[in-house]
């Protein structure tokens, strides 16, 4: 499927013109006709087939090159044609991003290359059983012992975990010190006490699950940050990220406003296509007056970081927001255009209405972001 460039040619280079073309037709020949995992052990197996595959063809390195309109219209490209695909971009990205951004060369000279061509498989452990939106009430321990640290706690709804060859991983060193007391760290998974204890199924079948650290010894050198700034290397990971989330949003509902229009023309009622119906004429239009917007706000946040922005802390929060919850609205719409078509389990605009509901919690949920933005006004 097509990217349509047109409503956001002025937020794009040349280069990243043709990137589109590449990817969009990457993405509607290889990953579109794959069929969707029966379950976890297939949504896996699937997973660390599209890593090689996205690895090989090159598209993490717009994750090394921190060219984050390059990112925004890959996973527009990803979540139009497959949720998982997508899914495992913004992983990588989530990994990736904070060895980056950090200090740590050891690091990047062990993880990076591997990360970028699709050969090592990341992941993000920050979420824990009683910190979510909270992150600063953090219950995973990281204690010194030596010149290394000791890992002690249980990490909830990981993506990828049981999968990952690393985990990003968010820890405290000092409870009493909220946000200032924490850590960042890469952490092998071979790592001895680190130990996956379960996957959580979703109904979109996508390697999820919960790990624990059981006195997992590590050395200094896989710290991330420095002291007192493992929460602020977090919070500006997520600020380069959160407008990706957004354009994977617009990706799925490009694809759900695709299908709606298709079936509109073609679906016979009443002697005449639905589309010619005022009433669907007035979801098609909403659709994609919403698409639009949501595009135009993600692709702005995109262009300010890439742009040298320090921060784009309000344009990210606003272009996640937004997106994730009018692609909601028009997946939903796409489904009832669809009728009982779209609520079989083989068709795609099911897998979309069941893919894009997670996209509103992770990486800061919507109300979370509303409470960003109006903190930004305030400030």
């Amino acid at each position: 499927m097509k990217l349509d460039t047109a409503p956001i040619r002025a937020f794009l280079d040349e280069s990243h013109l043709a990137l589109a073309e590449r990817v969009a037709e990457f993405a509607t020949r290889l990953l579109a006709p794959l069929a969707e995992p029966v379950d976890d052990a297939a949504a896996r197996q699937q997973a660390r087939d599209l890593l090689a595959q996205l690895g090989r063809a090159g598209w993490f390195q717009p994750i090394r090159d921190q060219d984050w309109r390059a990112c925004c219209l890959i996973r527009e490209a990803l979540g139009a044609s497959s949720p998982l695909a997508d899914a495992v971009f913004a992983l990588q990205a989530l990994g990736v991003v904070p060895m980056l951004i950090s200090d740590n060369e050891d690091v990047r000279q062990r993880w990076l290359e591997p990360a970028i061509t699709g050969q090592a498989m990341a992941s993000f452990a920050m979420t824990e059983p009683d910190a979510g939106s909270d992150v600063a009430s953090l219950g995973t321990k990281a204690e010194r012992d030596g010149d290394g640290y000791v890992l002690t706690g249980t990490k909830t709804f990981i993506s990828n975990a049981g999968s990952a060859d690393f985990y990003t991983v968010f820890a405290t060193t000092d409870g009493a010190k909220r946000d200032k007391g924490i850590a960042c760290f890469v952490v092998p998974a071979d790592t001895p006490g680190l130990r996956f204890v379960r996957p959580l199924v979703l109904s979109s079948p996508h390697p999820l699950g919960e790990i624990a650290f059981q006195k997992a010894r590590i050395p200094g050198s896989c710290r991330l940050d420095k002291e007192g700034e493992g929460f602020k290397l977090g919070l500006a990971t997520l600020d380069r990220v959160r407008a990706t989330v957004g354009a994977a949003a617009c990706g799925m509902a490009t694809r759900a406003l695709t299908e709606a229009i298709a079936h509109a023309k073609s679906r016979q009622q009443f002697g005449r296509p639905i589309a010619d119906f005022q009433l669907i004429q007035e979801k098609l239009a909403r659709m994609a007056t919403e698409l639009t917007a949501a595009r135009l706000l993600v692709y702005r946040a995109a262009w300010e970081k890439d742009k040298g922005a320090p921060r784009v802390t309000l344009e990210a929060a606003m272009a996640k927001s937004f997106a994730t919850e009018a692609a909601q609205r028009i997946v939903d719409e796409a489904v009832q255009i669809l009728g009982g078509r779209g609520v079989l389990a083989d068709n795609p605009v099911d897998r979309l209405y069941r893919s894009v509901r997670a996209l509103r919690i992770y990486e800061g949920t919507t109300e979370i972001q509303r409470l960003i933005i109006a903190g930004q006004l305030i400030k």
